[in-house]
């Protein structure tokens, strides 16, 4: 039998992009959307290694480890003999004031030094010896009023007062106590001052508030004063606790904030920030280093604005249709903001530092620069994140072979998974609403619906303690555990990959079976670097390059054979195609003109593909009629035989 069209075409198509280095099916069009997007992409990974160096120049070692130290003075217990005195032992309003009076005055007021020698700072304070305390510490709560939740009528004969949960509504704003200090009197703050995300509540930023005097003996006798004539009331829902120190070794501040919590059931709640910022840019050779990093970057952002403007114009409505222009889009906006901020940043600081300078006894506010600064990190890593992605992966994948496969197999399984999405989530969704309300009272992994959804998510990953839903319910614990286990991690996990694995193996066959015509972009890498090499006369020029940079050389045209006369000549109009399209690719620099004159010598990639569809089907079909025809031809030869034998 004869060798069939699909092993036929495949051969030939190597022996045409093989040895004889000849691509006809490569267009014009396409080498200039290549060397388009080769210069894109370059000029991308310009703008992103600047934005790189602009943002790690940002950040250092030194942030974590000055964390870590400043954690260990004010979060951990000062002695291992009274555990209750660390901060994050507060279980009431006794405790706050043990640690207020202790810890924190022992770690804000450094006087001395480790052999008990009194220490000659000028009143100011270095914790740790090398963090200058700036100005002093403020200490501010937010209090309900009374009467603020309802009571059922039978207990309103046992309880007099009622203070509800916070909200900005229930605010008390009325004076209170002795009513002569500021401490008793409620002070509103600046409209650009941030919230407070606590565990049970949204904070506003005004409140009761006082500073903490330069002295410690003066801070520890304002303290008690404060304790004796109850400060704290039943009505008081959050106490903060503020202050800043900078290092000049490092150049770093360090904003820290200790939140203690007053829920309405009672207890406390303790929570703590602890912010390391470089809000002083331009000391050294570096910083001016990355000064121009952000010039250069401001002047990407310009071009890249221009750039859009022209796209836009051009295309008008077909230009928003395109998730790749939402994500240039978005990515534009975020840059501009953060240039927005890194100016405004600037300027601020400078201003704050005059006025820390003016007067020392004032509590300078860097927490409301330190939370914007890391909102601007957070900002800048989801811009590089998502340009890295469009530049290197997602936006150039048809350039290359295994990420083209990765988005076939993604596209062509798109509507399995989203059907199983659909599935999978209904199934999860249902176990986390048994999860919290069967547990929700007792453990904490499934205390709120979103801790649910991550739980179930650690259970998938294998990260679960199995004795907290047994110990909250014996018998509906181990049926919640067992069936989640069973029915999501074997049956739907394994769906989802079943489902990948069938896609990718269909996109791998098809792969294989018709071969790629596409030029490279590595082929265009190559060629721009021979050229460089021949200008530098590094490198002899070739005597003949076809556009996919691969020279025909005479030595491989003198070895051909007599018996290979046919491919000889093949070779030869191909090349003379090849020639052909140069001057057409001169003539027509435009890809429509390009595309309407070639279009009648080249076949692109996705006629080709379908002729060889059709041609394999139509390969099955001639199979199918030769394997009847001689069945037909055997029962017919089987009748002859028959009526021979019968005619002697």
């Amino acid at each position: 039998m004869e060798p069939s069209a699909a092993r036929q075409w495949p051969a030939v198509d190597r022996r045409l992009s093989g040895s004889g280095a000849v691509r006809p099916r490569v267009s014009c069009s396409r080498e200039l959307e290549l060397k388009t997007t080769l210069r894109e992409l370059v000029i991308y990974i310009v703008f992103l290694t600047d934005l790189c160096i602009l943002t790690f120049g940002m950040v250092s070692m030194d942030m974590y480890y000055l964390n870590k130290v400043m954690s260990h003075l004010f979060l951990e217990p000062s002695s291992s003999e009274d555990n209750r005195s660390g901060f994050k032992s507060i279980g009431s309003r006794a405790d706050f004031w043990r640690f207020a009076e202790g810890p924190l005055l022992d770690g804000l007021y450094w006087d001395k030094w480790y052999n008990n020698t009194t220490l000659t700072l000028q009143n100011n304070s270095h914790i740790y010896y090398e963090n200058l305390l700036l100005g002093v510490a403020q200490i501010r709560q937010l209090k309900v009023r009374n009467n603020t939740c309802s009571i059922y009528p039978y207990f309103r004969t046992f309880l007099e007062d009622c203070y509800s949960e916070y909200r900005y509504r229930a605010e008390d704003r009325s004076d209170f106590g002795l009513r002569n200090e500021s401490e008793w009197k409620y002070t509103s703050a600046t409209s650009l001052s941030p919230w407070y995300w606590g565990s049970v509540g949204l904070y506003s930023s005004g409140g009761y508030m006082f500073t903490l005097p330069k002295s410690k003996q003066e801070s520890v006798e304002k303290l008690v004063f404060l304790r004796q004539n109850s400060w704290l009331t039943r009505g008081t829902r959050v106490v903060f606790i503020d202050f800043s120190t900078y290092n000049a070794n490092i150049n770093l501040f360090c904003i820290i904030k200790l939140v203690v919590e007053f829920p309405a059931t009672g207890g406390a709640l303790t929570s703590s920030h602890i912010y390391s910022v470089k809000l002083l840019r331009y000391i050294t050779y570096y910083d001016y280093f990355l000064a121009s990093c952000e010039i250069a970057f401001c002047l990407f952002i310009i071009t890249f604005i221009i750039q859009e403007a022209i796209k836009i114009v051009k295309l008008k409505k077909e230009y928003f249709r395109s998730a790749w222009n939402w994500l240039d889009l978005l990515l534009l906006v975020v840059s501009i903001l953060a240039i927005a901020f890194n100016i405004y940043s600037t300027v601020e600081v400078s201003l704050l530092m005059e006025e820390l300078l003016s007067d020392a006894q004032v509590y300078p506010d860097f927490y409301f620069l330190a939370f914007w600064q890391v909102l601007y990190n957070n900002m800048i890593a989801v811009n590089i994140f998502f340009a890295w992605i469009k530049v290197l992966i997602l936006k150039y994948v048809s350039f290359n072979k295994t990420m083209t496969q990765l988005s076939s197999t993604l596209s062509r399984c798109a509507k399995d998974i989203i059907g199983f999405a659909i599935m999978f989530f209904i199934i999860f969704f249902a176990y986390a609403q048994l999860g919290y309300l069967v547990f929700g009272s007792q453990v904490e992994e499934f205390s709120t619906f979103q801790n649910c959804i991550f739980t179930q998510f650690r259970i998938v990953l294998g990260d679960f303690n199995f004795e907290t839903t047994e110990a909250a319910n014996r018998i509906l614990g181990p049926i919640y555990f067992i069936t989640f286990v069973f029915f999501v991690f074997f049956i739907l996990l394994n769906m989802f990959l079943a489902i990948i694995n069938d896609t990718y193996s269909e996109v791998k066959a098809d792969f294989e079976v018709i071969p790629s015509q596409e030029l490279q972009i590595r082929d265009l890498f190559r060629q721009s670097c021979n050229k460089a090499l021949v200008k530098l006369k590094l490198k002899k020029p070739e005597m003949d390059t076809n556009p996919a940079g691969e020279s025909l050389e005479r030595k491989d045209i003198s070895k051909l054979s007599n018996g290979d006369s046919a491919n000889e000549k093949s070779h030869l109009k191909l090349s003379k195609l090849q020639k052909g399209k140069e001057k057409l690719c001169q003539q027509y620099p435009s890809t429509e003109d390009m595309d309407s004159v070639t279009a009648q010598s080249y076949v692109s990639t996705a006629e080709f593909q379908q002729l060889f569809r059709y041609t394999a089907e139509l390969e099955k079909e001639l199979n199918n009629t030769n394997a009847k025809l001689r069945r037909i031809m055997k029962s017919m030869q089987k009748l002859k035989d028959t009526s021979g034998k019968t005619a002697q």
